[in-house]
């Protein structure tokens, strides 16, 4: 029964790991966050935004794949869930510094590279083909299952790292516990846990803020990291969810990057989605959106979850680039 139990929980947090979180995150929150995954982290109803979470009702993802099969289907999902593409989209802010005009952005999002064995691989040939990009940023979501090890999701992103130049930054999504934080920045992620982060380019300063997953753990605290930002600045906010548009455009942010929803990941021809798993309008579910002052981008995704397959939905890897306006 131990053995079996051991199986799905995380590795436990290392002291050295603790006090390197404590010191950035604070001590209640750190507390807070490990007590909330170890209660609930595995909860098919309740907790988090939606009242349902599919992702996590395992019993029902092998009738799915079932299905997909005797309709011929699974094959040809796989197929395109391997088949990444590189989008790309202009964010125009008008009082954007002139040093950062074309300055662009690679967002990547919902990764779940434990999914399978070659979907690292996947992710690499399509970083292959983006000829440049001034940082990396990584919405969330690295390994598949919302609970248990995650060793398999950090080595991946270790092969994917190799293969990532100038500055990454990165948040956590529903599927990420706190652990993998000290991991993820061991191999060059900046993490941002409710903080910002100051980009600069000579005199000219934009600002990037990231947020602790507001969809399921709800850990998100904006006031913390939109504090340093002066408020005629740009700014630039990275949240696992699109729930958040609201809040981003009353705090002033010109951008919000996001991911979460795999824009449906099995959807109707047309790229109608069947479920979407988000509290925000379908219209802010995927790709590029506006709500009041605030451009948004909802990222498809280049992983997958649930089952191993897209239907009318490719997967995604975003060159997002700014321009004056």
């Amino acid at each position: 029964m131990n053995k079996t139990l051991e199986r799905y929980r995380c590795p436990p947090l290392d002291p050295e790991g603790y006090r390197r979180l404590v010191a950035r995150v604070g001590r209640c929150h750190l507390d807070q966050r490990l007590g909330i995954e170890e209660e609930f982290e595995a909860r098919i109803f309740g907790q988090g935004r939606t009242f349902f979470h599919i992702e996590n009702w395992y019993s029902v993802h092998g009738l799915m794949r079932l299905a997909l099969r005797l309709m011929f289907l699974h094959g040809r999902g796989r197929r395109n869930a391997r088949a990444i593409e590189v989008r790309r989209n202009e964010l125009l802010v008008p009082h954007l510094p002139r040093e950062f005009d074309g300055f662009t952005l690679l967002h990547v999002t919902d990764l779940h590279l434990d999914g399978a064995s070659d979907l690292p691989d996947a992710l690499i040939e399509a970083i292959a083909k983006v000829d440049h990009y001034d940082i990396c940023v990584l919405t969330g979501d690295f390994r598949v299952k919302t609970f248990g090890p995650f060793e398999a999701a950090l080595d991946g992103m270790a092969r994917v790292m190799a293969h990532l130049h100038g500055p990454v930054y990165g948040i956590l999504g529903n599927h990420d516990t706190i652990r993998m934080a000290p991991g993820l920045e061991d191999m060059g992620v900046t993490m941002l846990l409710n903080e910002v982060a100051s980009i600069r380019r000579g005199d000219a300063v934009i600002y990037l803020a990231g947020i602790d997953d507001p969809h399921y753990y709800r850990a998100d605290n904006l006031e913390k990291a939109t504090d340093s930002i002066p408020r005629d600045a740009v700014s630039i906010l990275l949240s696992h969810s699109p729930e958040m548009y609201r809040h981003a455009a009353y705090a002033c942010f010109d951008v919000m990057l996001c991911g979460h929803t795999h824009g449906g990941q099995i959807c109707m021809p047309g790229g109608i989605p069947l479920i979407l798993n988000a509290g925000a309008p379908r219209a802010m579910c995927n790709g590029p959106w506006r709500y009041k002052g605030l451009q948004g981008y909802t990222s498809a995704g280049s992983g997958v979850c649930i089952v191993d397959i897209r239907l009318n939905c490719p997967p995604e890897i975003t060159l997002h680039t700014l321009r004056r306006g």
